[in-house]
């Protein structure tokens, strides 16, 4: 497949009140974030709230991805699942919608051994025809280690690469030594910059992109020029600092309150806000608020 490169945002899936699906409020976003810059999005991970989604939800979210980023931009599709036949099903969905490449994270809640997501990762990969990203999410699925990771990509000849959400840089630094041809997306913001610096990365995959795309792409396009320069210092800096404020609140809540802080979309949550959560939110939007000129300054 064509090599994968550069800036993809991670989409939040707006929703209304009511919890339906948001399609106007989606296309919108898509295109506010094509008018910043931003030429690849990943849709359905966790940052689009995956678990989340019903089978129905995801074909009218492949649909409107389709219809909106047809010849302006590509896109990777989560096809997450509890077993191979439902992986399977949204893979088929996204493909015929003209996705790049699927994402495909182990199954979550019961714990499983790296044997078993070994041959769950082999036999979606040999079900289907669209190149495969293994999507290493450990917070919230049974992680893949690094050399099981190494061993798909370099045995399953659908399963192309990774985007790493760990955290680590374990997987991609193996994928290197061993010269292993792969695609290697970073999916967690709080590495970047360290991938960056050790050229790690053939791309990244950002949540932070999502409502900040002006300050992602800064940071990635001043550290594709020179990661030893002082603005990507000062850039890396701050994008630990993002990171801090919204990991106060669980993923992809943060993203949710940055969005409607910038007329993106009405932040809307799967449950009630404890007393506590909500003045977490209103100290996000007051840090926000002072330091919306400096993260946006391109």
């Amino acid at each position: 497949m064509e090599q994968l490169g550069g800036v993809y945002a991670a989409v939040l899936t707006p929703r209304t009140e009511t919890g339906e699906l948001d399609e106007a409020g989606f296309t919108s976003l898509l295109h506010w974030l094509i008018g910043k810059g931003i030429q690849g999005f990943a849709i359905n991970g966790a940052t689009g709230e995956l678990t989340r989604t019903t089978e129905e939800e995801f074909a009218t979210l492949m649909q409107l991805a389709a219809e909106a980023l047809r010849g302006r931009a590509r896109f990777l599709a989560g096809i997450g699942g509890g077993s191979v036949e439902a992986c399977v099903r949204l893979a088929f969905v996204a493909e015929r919608a003209g996705a790049e490449a699927f994402l495909l994270p182990v199954p979550w809640f019961f714990r499983y051994s790296q044997p078993d997501l070994k041959a769950f990762c082999t036999a979606v990969g040999d079900a289907v025809t669209t190149p495969v990203l293994l999507y290493n999410l450990p917070q919230f699925t049974n992680g893949l280690e690094a050399e099981t990771s190494v061993a798909l990509i370099a045995s399953c000849e659908r399963i192309v690469g990774i985007k790493d959400s760990s955290g680590s840089l374990d997987t991609v630094q193996l994928l290197s030594k061993r010269e292993i041809r792969a695609q290697r997306l970073i999916g967690n913001d709080a590495v970047l910059a360290g991938a960056i610096e050790q050229s790690l990365l053939d791309g990244v995959v950002s949540g932070v992109a999502c409502v900040l795309p002006e300050f992602i792409l800064s940071i990635y396009r001043a550290g594709m020029r020179d990661s030893g320069e002082t603005k990507f210092r000062e850039l890396s800096a701050a994008l630990a600092e993002v990171i801090a404020q919204l990991d106060v609140l669980p993923t992809p809540w943060g993203l949710k309150v940055l969005a409607e802080a910038r007329g993106l979309a009405p932040a809307t949550y799967p449950m009630p806000l404890a007393a506590e959560r909500k003045q977490q939110r209103e100290a996000l939007l007051s840090w926000f608020a002072d330091n919306r000129a400096r993260l946006l300054a391109e």
